[in-house]
């Protein structure tokens, strides 16, 4: 259709951060087209060098509020690869139980507060605690739930601190991850509502076939650990991430831009459940069927999907770490302590994508250098590529219209738009 149509969309509403739309069609034909991410640059990588390998992941944890589990995770597990530290079993799964209170808050965070009032055409949450009261206090319900996993486990919901370098250092009480069980198991009620509310939403019609990278493991769905793995048939150690992404810096915008060998790629809950479908749990492969999700689904819009999908999952690992942790008896353990410098790798997936933390620490136990690569920068460059291939089939509709609907596009890879902006490298000289 030849049409001249200008969008110009400041901050997109509905996501964490800021960030801005630019499109500029000519006659039926995209002359000009950007996803710029406008937030200040953060300095993170910089503001740990100098410091003791014990202080690090308290303050990398402050990239997010939202992850900010996965951040100290990916940093934990950075600094025990660089010191040669091995955490018990225990300390696994307890990390792991708060993981899984983070993925449950992040998802139920976007998919009810962020993409449910697309579905109900409001710009908002808000007119619809009055239209739709059910539907907001469920997700409250869920949320709260997921808070106070982290909460029990990690010291507080959010920005953990008893995750430490060799393990954890507080120990929840029987009682509590008794109760915690109970609200768990109580919580498919509101789960199965919510997948009932999905399954009546329209999902807009948009495929394109892309390489999804995340996690893989042997026996057990990646979240916490894992080699690197794409959907094109290979893998990776974590320390050889740098053979797979490569970065770039585009002008307009202060969040680089990845990709691998072919070009942009998909990280998310899409691309976990994607690469790893056999894995995910009863419900959730139940859950993921009923939304429509079978055999690779390439549309992005789907990412609400597996994000869904994924909840039921964790919802029945944490029951199940539970009653491991309960069974085995919990015990208090001791930090277990450095046995070497060097340098490490830490990954995980984060909710939006897979996480990198590298650090180089010194014989004094000082981080002398870090990186990280932030799951949004990954989504950046196919999120572009999916807006420009979007674009032409919803062209016969209004300006208007088809603003809502790039906006909505974006928001599907529920971005983390202030997690992605690690652009420099800034060195302070004595």
């Amino acid at each position: 259709m030849k049409k001249d149509i200008k969008v110009n969309v400041e901050h997109i509403t509905r996501v964490e951060g800021h960030g801005n739309i630019v499109i500029d069609i000519k006659n039926g034909r995209i002359k000009e087209l950007r996803l710029e991410i406008v937030e200040s640059p953060r300095f993170y990588e910089a503001f740990i060098r100098g410091r003791r390998y014990d202080e690090v992941q308290h303050i990398m944890s402050r990239i997010c509020g939202i992850c900010a589990v996965s951040h100290t995770s990916a940093s934990l597990k950075a600094v025990e690869s660089a010191m040669g530290i091995q955490i018990t079993k225990q300390s696994a799964l307890l990390r792991k139980l708060a993981f899984h209170g983070e993925v449950i808050q992040s998802h139920i965070l976007h998919l009810y507060f962020l993409v449910i009032p697309d579905f109900f055409n409001v710009g908002s949450i808000v007119p619809l605690a009055s239209s739709r009261p059910d539907v907001v206090r469920r997700g409250l319900r869920l949320k709260k739930l997921a808070n106070e996993i982290c909460s029990i486990v990690a010291g507080r919901h959010i920005h953990p601190i008893s995750l430490f370098p060799g393990g954890v250092t507080h120990l929840p009480k029987v009682s509590e991850l008794k109760a915690l069980k109970k609200r768990l198991e109580d919580s498919f009620e509101d789960l199965d509502a919510t997948l009932e509310l999905f399954r009546s939403f329209r999902v807009p019609q948009f495929s394109k076939k892309r390489e999804f990278i995340s996690m893989k493991e042997d026996g057990e769905y990646a979240f916490y650990s894992g080699d690197i793995y794409s959907s094109r048939k290979y893998s990776r150690k974590p320390k050889d991430y740098k053979k797979v992404i490569k970065e770039s810096i585009v002008p307009y915008s202060t969040a680089k831009h990845a990709a691998a060998k072919k070009g942009p790629y998909m990280v998310g809950a899409l691309a976990r459940v994607n690469n790893n479908f056999k894995q995910l749990s009863k419900r959730a492969r139940d859950a993921a069927k009923g939304l429509g999700i079978t055999t690779y689904p390439y549309n992005p819009f789907m990412n609400n999907a597996a994000q869904l999908a994924e909840v039921y999952h964790c919802v029945e690992d944490a029951i199940k770490i539970i009653d491991r942790l309960i069974s085995e008896g919990l015990r208090k353990e001791e930090l277990k302590k450095p046995k070497k410098h060097g340098t490490g790798v830490g990954i995980v997936e984060a909710p939006r994508g897979i996480l990198f933390h590298e650090y180089a620490i010194d014989k004094n136990g000082i981080v002398t250098e870090a990186n990280c690569i932030i799951p949004t920068a990954q989504n950046l460059g196919i999120i572009e590529d999916d807006m420009r291939n979007f674009i032409p089939s919803i062209l016969h509709k209004t300006r208007e219209d088809i603003t809502r609907d790039v906006e909505s596009l974006v928001r599907a890879y529920d971005p983390c738009i202030s997690c992605s902006t690690h652009i420099m490298d800034v060195r302070f000289e004595d």
